[in-house]
């Protein structure tokens, strides 16, 4: 399966690092968020990406051009320029940068990939957030849910919005994006996608997280796999913090 990485927002909450690069470029343990999520999810087997840029894009362009060779040993012969490559630690990764629009909503994001992901299931997920979620065990779910997305939930407290599952917790009832300080059970990305959704995103201006998730609870096709483990997004330098004291541990939860 493809996994698709939103990573095209302005990141305004953490202007201080966003200002220079896309959010999903800042470093925590001196590598971008948005690698130890691809790691994380090459963990479970999944190596091809596709991540859907759009604000300063050229950061993560100019980032997976040099991967290689920022991650290999070599020997040049200065007397021609005949370089040999040797030992290299870069992961067998393929990689796809879409630049889909400094403007493009979510959902719009996503239509504009369509052909690149083609007709079969993919995994979507935030450029911003870390979780130990078994990728395995959410697909497994995903696939006895006879849903046409599946989402993580997991906790947080309450700025952001919450979802109101039915009393099995398999099924999105109510989506709110943002909502009041209920601490509920919230959408932590990390999701499971048919082809379907792009039939519910009409273009550019579509929020995935709007009227796309509004018509999949009506059509009941929208699922949640609770993860009660770890999940931390950075939205803001504290956020940056508190993922850097984690890894600096050691022991990070989502470290591969």
């Amino acid at each position: 399966m493809k996994v698709v990485l939103l990573a095209g927002g302005f990141g305004t909450r953490i202007s201080e690092e966003s200002a220079i690069r896309p959010k999903p470029m800042v470093e925590v343990g001196g590598r971008p968020i948005l690698w130890h999520i691809m790691r994380h999810y090459a963990r479970f087997g999944h190596n091809d990406f596709v991540i859907l840029g759009g604000y300063k894009v050229d950061f993560i362009q100019d980032y997976f051009l040099k991967y290689f060779r920022s991650n290999s040993d070599f020997t040049i012969d200065t007397s021609t320029g005949e370089i040999t490559w040797s030992r290299s630690r870069a992961e067998k990764w393929r990689v796809t940068v879409l630049d889909t629009g400094v403007d493009t909503m979510t959902g719009g994001r996503l239509k504009r990939a369509q052909d690149i992901i083609g007709d079969d299931r993919f995994l979507l997920t935030y450029g911003d957030g870390v979780s130990d979620v078994d990728i395995d065990r959410l697909v497994a779910f995903h696939e006895n849910a006879e849903a046409w997305m599946t989402l993580t939930a997991v906790s947080q407290p309450g700025r952001f919005g919450a979802l109101g599952l039915t009393p099995d917790k398999t099924r999105v009832r109510t989506f709110r994006e943002k909502a009041a300080d209920d601490g509920g059970l919230i959408n932590g990305g990390y999701f499971v996608c048919e082809r379907q959704l792009f039939d519910v995103i009409e273009d550019d201006s579509t929020i995935l997280e709007r009227d796309p998730m509004d018509a999949l609870v009506a059509e009941g096709k929208l699922a949640s796999y609770h993860h009660a483990g770890y999940w931390q997004n950075m939205d803001t330098l504290r956020d940056k913090s508190v993922l850097e004291e984690v890894w600096a541990t050691g022991n990070a939860p989502w470290k591969a």
